[in-house]
């Protein structure tokens, strides 16, 4: 007769030997690139993110593999007619409170642009929803291997300082991609930041990544739904607007008038960006933001930014780019003031559309990208 003590104790060493065994070779990668997406299921237009997944189908995570697995540049082979822009940046780009076919990359798409030898130019939506050049870049660095012709990479003064660099939790939770990216361009952020989510031995076992595990499972559950409904995002039928009257507050973050200094802003990451994209060029765009004419509009902009403050970032990043030879477009009033939503710098539909129009025509000028 067996004994039910020696069936336990095989039972808890089995159990041991294989979280030991998964914290030794840690499969999430590999298992992040296991995707039903671009396969049984179509590919998403736009990277995984949603805090409401019973109603947007969706969800944020933290693989990248995974992320870009379940994303149709991933299923898309490039074929000879393409020239293959991608998107990066914050939510504006991503399309917060916008449906896939309201995005800034479906109006980019939608306006037909070849290039002068004809090729097609195919637009791919990889905006993520936090702010942080250092987020941008974690993202760029892994979507190079896509072969694109063209990056495309709107700004705003919030993503530049040095102190919001490490507050996306995408880039917090990639802590080897982030130490990579700091080391090999020399960046003025430290390596061993303590906001990065590292893992000991017990946070990487098999029991340690359960939660890891539960979203990429959920990411391909939630495909179905996507797939049968289309929706990757919830749009609230009544969305509070941005403020027009604001506080008479000069201050911005941890800065008072009159200088914003340079080197508290991320200007080394920016210049990682377009150095990591090597031969393909890279379009920076200051991407539009809603100027106040309420209640200490001589002060503020909007409840974002100061008028010292932000007057202050155009002109550096202006100076900047033309002392790097850097593609850049200033489109900062490219779209009417009442074609924003919730923030500053998020979009109606047809605002969209009024930014869409103003980069096909820098495109045009800098690129030959035109509709013919």
């Amino acid at each position: 007769m067996v004994s039910p003590v020696r069936i336990v104790l095989k039972a808890a060493l089995l159990f041991v030997l294989v979280n030991l065994l998964f914290a030794a070779f840690d499969p999430m990668p590999a298992l992040g690139g296991l995707s039903l997406y671009n396969g049984l299921l179509p590919g998403r237009e736009r990277l995984p993110y949603g805090d409401d997944p019973g109603r947007a189908y969706n969800l944020s995570l933290y693989s990248l593999e995974a992320m870009f697995a379940s994303h149709q540049l991933h299923g898309t082979p490039k074929a000879a007619d393409e020239y293959r822009v991608l998107l990066i940046g914050d939510s504006s780009v991503w399309g917060y409170l916008l449906e896939n076919k309201d995005t800034l990359t479906s109006a980019l798409n939608a306006a037909g642009l070849r290039t002068a030898d004809g090729r097609r130019a195919v637009f791919y939506n990889l905006g993520h929803p936090t702010i942080s050049l250092s987020k941008d870049l974690l993202i760029l660095d892994y979507a190079i291997r896509y072969q694109p012709d063209l990056l495309i990479w709107p700004l705003t003064l919030e993503a530049f300082p040095l102190s919001k660099q490490d507050s996306s939790p995408l880039l917090q939770h990639n802590p080897q991609r982030a130490e990579a990216l700091i080391r090999n361009h020399g960046l003025p952020l430290d390596p061993a930041d303590p906001a990065f989510v590292r893992q000991d031995a017990w946070g990487a076992s098999l029991l340690g990544q359960r939660r890891n595990l539960a979203d990429l499972l959920r990411l391909q559950f939630y495909g179905v739904l996507w797939a049968a409904t289309g929706v990757d995002v919830h749009i609230p039928e009544q969305v509070e607007r941005h403020a027009i009257d604001l506080e008479a507050d000069e201050r911005y973050g941890e800065f008072l008038p009159p200088e914003l200094p340079e080197t508290a802003l991320a200007l080394d990451v920016l210049a990682a960006g377009i150095q990591r994209a090597g031969e393909t060029p890279v379009l920076l765009i200051n991407e539009p933001m809603f100027v106040s004419r309420g209640a200490n509009s001589d002060i503020r902009y909007n409840s974002f930014y100061p008028r010292w403050a932000y007057d202050q970032y155009r002109q550096w990043l202006q100076a900047e780019a033309e002392r790097q030879s850097w593609h850049y477009a200033d489109l900062w009033q490219a779209v009417d003031n009442d074609q924003f939503t919730n923030t500053p710098i998020h979009l109606t539909p047809a605002g969209t559309q009024q930014l869409a129009q103003q980069i096909a025509t820098v495109l045009a000028e800098l690129f030959d990208l035109e509709k013919k």
